[in-house]
């Protein structure tokens, strides 16, 4: 059966499928669709909370969403050290949810942008970025209209000082005006927190134009693996 995930379903969540398809094509396991009212998360041994619209933005990205029943589950799992993975509007609503630190404000230029990008590996301490080396360069889809990353000094200071920062957009080229060109971050009690706006699950195959997310999705993969063996 292999390694099971739940992907939670917003009012308005669009890559909720694409992220169960990467990880059941990619052969890591199967996906439980967790509905944004349930208060149980089951058996599953990650969380992805996926990229989209949920509730249409309404106030902002995520503000609403962070008030789901679903999300004091996740926070009550990522406490523990569950692993959770927030895409796009996930990582919106992650920081929404105080699961990380920070916010996603509107794009420096003021527009939607959807391309793909270029992305520095900041880090490689976080079980989902084990399968990567520090400073590889990556290829990754974004699509966001609010994913500039923002934060006071004192947050930003913790970021670099505990190696937290995840992804930066690479040499320079930043599509969103995110400080210190972030792209990612990590958090939770054993790094097991990441947020991220690019989107890996559109990046599993070298048919899509890239198979950078692929390596994200394996480390989670060994992750609960490893995890499961260790319970055995």
């Amino acid at each position: 059966m292999g390694a099971r995930i739940g992907v939670i379903v917003f009012p308005g969540s669009n890559c909720d499928r694409d992220a169960a398809c990467a990880w059941e094509e990619a052969g890591f396991g199967d996906v439980r669709m967790l509905w944004h009212r349930d208060t149980d998360l089951g058996d599953v041994g990650a969380v992805v909370v996926p990229g989209g619209f949920s509730y249409g933005d309404a106030l902002r990205a995520g503000a609403i969403a962070r008030f789901s029943p679903v999300m004091e589950a996740v926070a009550a799992f990522a406490a523990e050290g569950g692993p959770v993975l927030g895409i796009c509007n996930g990582f919106q609503i992650l920081c929404e949810s105080g699961l990380l630190p920070g916010a996603l404000a509107r794009n420096e230029g003021l527009r939607f942008v959807c391309r793909p990008v270029s992305l520095e590996v900041a880090t490689t301490h976080s079980p989902f970025l084990a399968r990567y080396a520090k400073g590889q360069r990556l290829q990754v889809p974004i699509a966001h209209g609010e994913g500039r990353y923002v934060c006071d000094d004192a947050t930003y200071a913790r970021l670099v000082e505990e190696d937290r920062i995840a992804f930066r957009y690479a040499d320079s080229v930043d599509p969103n005006g995110s400080r210190d060109h972030i792209a990612g971050i990590v958090g939770g009690p054993r790094r097991n927190v990441l947020g991220m706006m690019p989107h890996p699950e559109r990046a599993m195959k070298p048919e899509l134009g890239s198979s950078d997310g692929w390596p994200l999705f394996a480390g989670l993969r060994d992750l609960m693996e490893s995890a499961a063996s260790a319970t055995a």
